[in-house]
């Protein structure tokens, strides 16, 4: 385990507890832990309209997150591309870039990451509800790259060429990243030379095979020599594997309810959740997605955790493991912390030291 790298993946959840300056304040928090236990990596996904998330801007967060925090690589997990136009994008990451040398990832992905009615809003109905953003993917990937390179993309308007930079003096470029849940985003990280990651922690299934595709096929390129990829994973770690179960209850209801067109609110507590399962909340049709969800997941105590991760990443041939902390939090809790995520990712680098 102490050659095993982890990393952090943060959606930002908003409890029943909580409003959205309480949730930001408890994963800066987080990160500051993060960063401080060694953790590789920092990243923060974006959802929109989702009243459990509050990781709607990635950019934005990252900025945040970097401020608070010393050593550790701050990114996306990811920016979803179709919604937004690549130059915002690249002006973004570049400055966050230029603000925090050789701190900054950026993960790009293509699924929307939200309703369409949403989708066509980010776009002012430019690519939102059509499929033209996510055909032009690649293009769109491409000119993210160029535009943050020193020298800049040329675009051709009217006959003329215009050079498009992201940041005018340029010095330094983010990591960029392709992440996906199926095997176009590993096609076209191999053929392109990028690093690629799956998204396990979400779909649990076709990690093997997308790895697969992407090592065989990875084309080597200027900014990487060979593969590189790491495996992402909702965890929950407590002293007692008991406890564990019980907090991570809270998170796969939210998630049987968002697999099966359920109502969203925000995240429940231990207790609000263990109530919803005594009062029969959950039909017995949805206990065997929510079993299946849950044998996806590392949950409990650090001794069983460390057995996992440790199969994990020998499964799928890693050294790094993003962990997804899904711990839920007690009723009484500090609005502004998240004290149960934070001894998951305290109780997993103890085991790891």
């Amino acid at each position: 385990m102490s050659d095993l790298n982890l990393s952090v993946l943060d959606l930002v959840p908003v409890r029943a507890d909580q409003v959205t300056a309480d949730a930001v304040a408890a994963s800066l928090a987080l990160a500051r832990t993060a960063d401080d236990l060694g953790y590789t990596r920092y990243w923060l996904a974006e959802h929109h309209n989702m009243p459990a998330v509050a990781a709607t801007n990635p950019p934005v967060l990252i900025g945040l997150v970097a401020s608070a925090t010393s050593r550790i690589r701050v990114g996306s997990g990811g920016v979803m591309l179709p919604n937004h136009a690549p130059l915002v994008v690249a002006e973004q990451f570049g400055l966050l870039e230029a603000a925090f040398p050789g701190r900054i990832d950026l993960g790009i992905g293509r699924a929307p990451g939200t309703d369409p009615v949403t989708s066509y809003a980010l776009r002012h109905g430019a690519g939102g509800v059509t499929d033209e953003a996510v055909q032009r993917f690649p293009e769109y990937v491409d000119n993210v790259l160029a535009m943050m390179e020193p020298e800049g993309v040329g675009l051709s308007v009217a006959g003329r060429t215009h050079v498009l930079r992201a940041t005018p003096q340029a010095r330094s470029v983010p990591t960029i990243w392709l992440l996906g849940s199926s095997d176009y985003s590993a096609q076209l990280a191999a053929e392109k030379g990028m690093p690629y990651v799956f998204a396990h922690h979400f779909s649990g299934s076709g990690t093997a095979e997308a790895l697969q595709l992407y090592r065989r096929g990875f084309k080597p390129s200027p900014e990487l020599a060979s593969p590189l990829t790491f495996l992402t994973v909702n965890a929950v770690v407590a002293e007692d594997a008991d406890e564990a179960e019980r907090r991570a209850l809270p998170n796969l209801l939210m998630m049987v309810a968002l697999r099966t067109g359920g109502t969203l609110g925000p995240q429940l507590l231990v207790e609000e959740a263990e109530k919803a399962i005594a009062d029969g909340t959950v039909p017995d049709a949805h206990r065997p997605l929510m079993d299946a969800m849950r044998s996806r997941w590392v949950i409990g105590d650090p001794a069983s955790a460390r057995a996992q991760l440790e199969q994990l990443a020998a499964t799928y041939g890693v050294d790094e493991v993003m962990v997804h902390p899904v711990a839920a939090a007690h009723v009484g809790t500090d609005p502004d912390r998240s004290p149960t995520r934070e001894e998951t990712l305290r109780l997993l680098a103890d085991v790891a030291g």
